[in-house]
């Protein structure tokens, strides 16, 4: 009998919201891909959490800014399963500095990682996607895709540029049956490496109506239903999911 399971592919997989969408797509019967740029061992860990759920994991450790290390991973993963059905563009940085102040390398890092990272993998997957006629596209955006920052200048343009990438793949995709939609998170509770961002984060929770922040499960379990047969008419839009603090 042909294997008939879903895979796919979630960068930045290794902790947080990437983990939390890695399990919720295996609980959902999907095979996982999960990359990680440094960390192999979170990046694991995970892959033993999908495992333990009944799927297939393959761990694919690159960055995804580098379009040569996705054309690597993304022929790794193919070897190993035959087929990536949903792609899950999740993996960013956000570096604070003054705009003034910023480098070229400062400000293409941060396109590279945030945005293109997203038509490196949504190019190399798609053609198989067309192919088979279904196909599933989830790119994260944040709040960063609807309004400035200051000291985020290249996070907010590259999350404004995700956005309409998703707009434009969803109606060139969508009449071979893949859908492409964006979920912006809201202040999320995960723990930071910027220890000044997770307090930052967490100062946030007076201002959202429902009275607490969000979770990683939170958007995984949005991110699950856009993935999944019942979410397939609902292509080019971005979700937020912020418990009321952006409407």
């Amino acid at each position: 009998m042909a294997d008939t399971r879903r895979v796919a592919f979630v960068t930045g997989a290794g902790r947080n919201i990437g983990r939390a969408i890695a399990l919720a797509l295996a609980r959902q019967g999907c095979d996982v891909v999960i990359n990680g740029r440094a960390d192999r061992k979170a990046c694991d860990d995970v892959a033993g959490e999908v495992t333990a759920l009944g799927c297939r994991a393959l761990v694919v450790m690159g960055d995804v800014g580098r379009s040569d290390a996705v054309a690597g991973m993304a022929k790794e993963a193919l070897a190993a399963f035959g087929r990536v059905q949903i792609v899950v563009n999740n993996a960013a940085i956000r570096p604070q500095k003054p705009f003034l102040e910023m480098t070229d390398d400062d400000w293409h890092r941060v396109l590279d990682t945030d945005l293109n990272s997203a038509f490196y993998t949504a190019r190399s997957f798609g053609a198989g996607m067309v192919e088979a006629g279904w196909g599933r596209i989830v790119n994260l955006t944040g709040m960063n895709a609807m309004h400035g920052y200051s000291g985020r200048a290249p996070v907010s343009v590259a999350k404004h540029g995700l956005w309409g990438l998703t707009k434009s793949l969803a109606k060139e995709l969508g009449p071979n049956g893949v859908t492409t939609n964006a979920i912006s998170p809201g202040p999320i509770d995960t723990e930071h490496a910027d220890a000044a961002m997770t307090a930052h984060i967490r100062e946030q929770k007076s201002r959202i109506p429902v009275g607490r922040l969000g979770t990683p499960e939170d958007i995984a379990a949005l991110t699950a239903f856009l993935c999944s047969d019942v979410g397939g008419f609902i292509n080019g839009q971005m979700i937020a999911s912020n418990g009321g603090a952006q409407t």
